[in-house]
């Protein structure tokens, strides 16, 4: 007998409810913006000796929104690799009094994603393209890579971003029930990062994807708001 599926904890209307619209706070102090050359340049600089097809793995956002062209898509592994709320953010989805985290790989495990291959015959500029809507600032080079992805009958040589290196500045490591707190609250000019969980893990589900970091993940956050808003409520009514 099939399994039934095990419905998700954090649901829309709980993701409505930390809802608002937060003010862009503009760069991160010390940013050193992209320039067309930077990314021309750092395009090259990451194709150099490639050959065959050019795969991306997505495991996060790129998921739930593939900006780019593809021709072919299957589910991988990338051992070596998991998925960790582990880079701090103070913009997009959170803001400096409200912090926020963004998903990004961390050493260690293994992670189911998707692997797309992209059309073959302009490498550098969907590279471009690519590094134009991950990266804007050219201290974050670091967190780009090429991992060995496994989808049971290939193996690829895929690209990667925010494969997070221990030593950036914006790596930080919380206990989950605290990365639970700052999910359930940060939200920012592009929005909140219960939304941006629920995207993931809801679009994962669709997949078949179960990730169990990301399940208890969710299943904590549901669980803050609901707590949030009944302190609220309460105090509505008082």
């Amino acid at each position: 007998m099939a399994r039934r599926a095990r419905s998700l904890s954090l649901t829309d209307d709980l993701v409505a409810l930390v809802h608002r619209t937060e003010a862009d706070p503009g760069p991160r102090p010390g940013a050193i913006d992209m320039t067309d050359a930077d990314y021309e340049a750092t395009a090259a600089d990451l194709l150099q000796g490639h050959a065959g097809p050019l795969w991306l793995f997505a495991y996060g956002s790129l998921i739930w929104k593939p900006d780019f062209d593809h021709v072919e898509q299957s589910i991988g592994k990338a051992y070596g690799w998991r998925r960790s709320f582990c880079l701090d953010l103070k913009r997009w989805r959170g803001t400096p009094t409200e912090p926020g985290l963004m998903l990004a790989l961390e050493s260690g495990g293994c992670c189911t994603g998707v692997a797309y291959r992209l059309p073959d015959g302009n490498d550098h500029a969907q590279m471009v393209r690519l590094l134009k809507r991950e990266m804007s600032d050219k201290r974050n080079l670091s967190v780009i890579r090429w991992i060995s992805v496994d989808d049971g009958a290939r193996r690829h040589r895929a690209l990667t971003f925010w494969a997070m290196p221990r030593t950036t500045a914006y790596y930080i490591k919380l206990p989950i029930e605290e990365q639970a707190r700052r999910l359930a609250r940060a939200a920012g000019h592009v929005g909140s990062c219960a939304e941006y969980l629920h995207k993931t893990v809801h679009t994962l589900h669709q997949l078949g994807i179960h990730d169990t970091y990301l399940w208890r993940l969710q299943h904590l956050v549901a669980e803050e708001i609901r707590r949030m808003q009944t302190a609220k409520d309460k105090g509505a009514s008082s």
